[in-house]
């Protein structure tokens, strides 16, 4: 078990708000002193830019920059660190697929398939690449306990098929899909399919393997895992990366500029165009440290209790007022999503607010998911490491304030 005490008292935040019960981490995750120490060293020590200076403080840059990129490589299990590309998050990574190569390989008549619990960065790019190219979109539906239909694969996934764009775990009801499996039987279908993970809400939580799990991209947020906001991972296949045009267009991404051509370098400084966030890549770095040392595994086993604990005293306590989505316990990350009595999920929070807990309110970049489970707005309460009982019973207490508040 993790000792969360322990844990918490890593977390500065808890210092400045003491009373503060944070359960909205699947939107972003608080962070740790070593990260914040790490990031700002950065730009205290050695706040230089990489790559090119012949100087001491640039080159120490460049090499807490460049390490970074090899932890991510660990992270994941990636094949070469030259297949890992920072971005400023998911929503940039899956842009970026979409024109770099997207773009070159989706014709007419072509299908794009994704899934009806996409975050609207995994769904809008492929919808509005299927728009321009005259391709169809088809959507994997999920069952009322919100599991997606990956047993009819056949269904939805053709010959035609080009693109298979699916989430890992979902961010409304956390589900964690069989991703192994879908993609082991996407392929039978069509040898060809490129598959494409979002792994925002799974880097969090569960260890990443690309080459175990057979995907062709991998994409992921260091600000949902502890660390900065405005930096992303994209991981790709170096074959695919090898054929894809750059993103954006300027500087360190140009092995030579002549008047009529230019000669890019390759993968990863193809789509790094320009400055990067660098003490946002540091500070991931000392993000990815932390969670080895607690360990993944410890993590998931701790929140697959608390979420069990949550649920049941949920239902325990609220019955048929409270409509909790997606599946049991046994099946997703420490998520619970729900709609409580005719209360409006935004008077929910204020109310909860004034309790000291923080929560996450509306479509939570889902709008087609919650257009499909008839929901106009949910309340969503997520747990992490730092997050005990205490805090479950804390959520229980606040729903029966606002329950009498608004009676």
């Amino acid at each position: 078990m993790l000792d969360v005490k322990k844990i918490k008292a890593d977390f500065p935040i808890f210092k400045t708000h003491p009373e503060l019960i944070y359960l909205d981490s699947t939107s972003t995750s608080l962070k740790p002193q070593s990260v914040i120490h790490k990031t700002m060293s950065y730009y205290r020590d050695y706040s230089a830019n990489i790559h090119r200076g012949i100087y001491k403080i640039s080159d120490h840059a460049t090499e807490e920059f460049e390490g970074t990129r090899n932890l991510v490589a660990e992270f994941i299990n990636a094949p070469s660190p030259a297949e890992i590309i920072f971005t400023r998050g998911t929503t940039e990574s899956m842009n970026l697929i979409v024109y770099a190569l997207g773009r070159q390989i989706i014709e007419q008549g072509d299908e794009i398939v994704t899934t009806i619990m996409e975050h609207h960065s995994n769904f809008v790019p492929w919808q509005q690449l299927a728009i321009e190219k005259k391709a169809t979109l088809k959507i994997i539906d999920i069952d009322e306990s919100g599991i997606l239909d990956s047993n009819n694969l056949d269904k939805y996934i053709s010959k035609k098929t080009k693109i298979l764009a699916i989430t890992y775990i979902s961010n409304v009801l956390g589900t964690i899909n069989p991703i192994k499996e879908i993609i082991i039987n996407a392929r039978k279908i069509n040898p060809n399919i490129i598959v494409i993970v979002d792994a925002a809400q799974a880097s969090p939580h569960h260890k990443l393997d690309v080459q175990d799990l057979d995907c062709d991209f991998l994409a992921f947020s260091g600000h949902k895992m502890l660390g900065p906001t405005g930096i992303g991972i994209l991981w790709g296949r170096q074959k695919l990366l090898d054929q894809m045009k750059p993103f954006n267009y300027g500087g360190d991404m140009v092995e030579e500029v002549y008047i009529d051509k230019t000669i890019f370098h390759p993968s990863p400084s193809k789509f790094e165009a320009g400055t990067p966030h660098i003490a946002g890549v540091i500070g991931m770095g000392a993000a990815i440290e932390y969670l080895n040392r607690i360990g993944l595994d410890n993590i998931a086993s701790h929140e697959n209790r608390l979420i069990k604990i949550a649920l049941n005293r949920l239902n325990e306590e609220f019955g048929e007022e409270i409509n909790i989505l997606g599946p049991d316990f046994d099946q997703k990350v420490a998520i619970a999503t729900f709609t409580f009595n005719d209360c409006h999920p935004h008077d929910l929070a204020q109310l909860l607010d004034e309790e000291g807990i923080a929560v996450r309110i509306g479509f939570h970049c889902a709008m087609p998911l919650h257009t499909r489970l008839k929901a106009h707005a949910t309340t969503r309460a997520s747990f992490y490491l730092y997050n005990d009982e205490a805090d479950v019973e804390n959520l229980i207490e606040g729903l029966k304030h606002a329950r009498r508040v608004l009676a």
